[in-house]
């Protein structure tokens, strides 16, 4: 089956539990991220995911919600920052923004993630979607599509393909290789984030997951639906076996809620370090006993 249901197993059936923003706020602080990575390990967090902006508009457009001081650590530095202080815990970005990066460059860095992380990367992208960004990088916002589907070819082709090879509009190569080549063959799981029909289609067609960022129970019963729909008109590769779904909810979780999230097929609650804040709020930093002590918390009621 290319799309079934949340996982069963584990103290609340089929949610592994992952902590977002592991490098921004107050964890765009270096010793702050090591501390909280290694806490959220120790509590059998299954994850942290970094967030990313390469640049914000300044001054901020209506109700965009990050202010353009927020400091966001860069995602490769940030994910090898806590690699080398974790032993088990996966790494995940959550997302790149695919289209502005080099795909050459950036299977390279994703590559040695995975190498200096022992095989815990998971690496999620998504499109982007903030016009002052695409200006700043010279990418044309209209193109972020076109780009994802060849910069995600040109990924696999890196990682897995014995002479890489890949001709595209926007990105070419052949007569190259790379190595190390990353230590989960015959690649990482790539995860999609996004909540509009091309994302969807694109997560259904070609990544091992889907990302939905903040989402309250309802929100997430109509994506999963639309997911399980597109599944059924189109045909999902079987090397990408079944669709993974993470999302990050939309205020505070407790076990009922989190049993609610994977009754909908949910198999991982990325939680946010302030859950019960709003939109604008969540961006403020947290003190870091205050992540911790939502560590504790989500340990208690959702790990056991």
């Amino acid at each position: 089956m290319p799309f079934t249901g949340g996982r069963r197993g584990g103290i609340v059936p089929g949610v592994r539990i992952g902590l977002f923003g592991i490098n921004y706020g107050s964890c765009a602080d270096p010793v702050t991220a090591v501390r909280v990575a290694r806490h959220a390990e120790a509590a059998g967090f299954e994850s942290v995911w970094t967030g990313e902006h390469l640049v914000l508009p300044d001054p901020a457009p209506p109700g965009f919600s990050m202010p353009p001081t927020l400091p966001l650590l860069d995602t490769i530095v940030a994910l090898t920052l806590v690699a080398a202080h974790t032993t088990v815990i996966k790494v995940a970005s959550g997302i790149i923004e695919l289209p502005l990066r080099n795909p050459v460059v950036l299977a390279k860095e994703l590559a040695s993630v995975d190498v200096v992380s022992n095989g815990r990367l998971i690496a999620g992208v998504a499109a982007g979607y903030v016009p002052a960004e695409f200006t700043a990088v010279g990418v044309p916002l209209a193109e972020r599509g076109a780009r994802m589907d060849e910069f995600i070819g040109a990924l696999r082709a890196l990682w897995s393909m014995d002479s890489p090879q890949y001709h595209g509009e926007f990105v070419s190569f052949t007569g190259i290789d790379t190595h190390p080549r990353p230590r989960q063959r015959p690649s990482p799981p790539i995860v999609i984030g996004g909540e509009a029909p091309a994302a969807l289609r694109r997560a259904v067609l070609m990544a091992e997951g889907w990302y939905g960022f903040y989402l309250n129970l309802e929100e997430t019963r109509e994506l999963t639906a639309a997911l399980r729909a597109l599944a059924g008109e189109h045909e999902r590769p079987d090397e990408l076996g079944r669709l993974e779904i993470t999302v990050t909810p939309a205020g505070p979780v407790d076990k009922a809620s989190s049993e609610r999230y994977a009754e909908l097929g949910v198999d991982r609650l990325v939680l946010l370090p302030r859950p019960d804040a709003g939109p604008r709020e969540r961006h403020v930093p947290v003190p870091v006993d205050d992540i911790l002590r939502i560590i504790d918390n989500a340990a208690v009621q959702l790990i056991g």
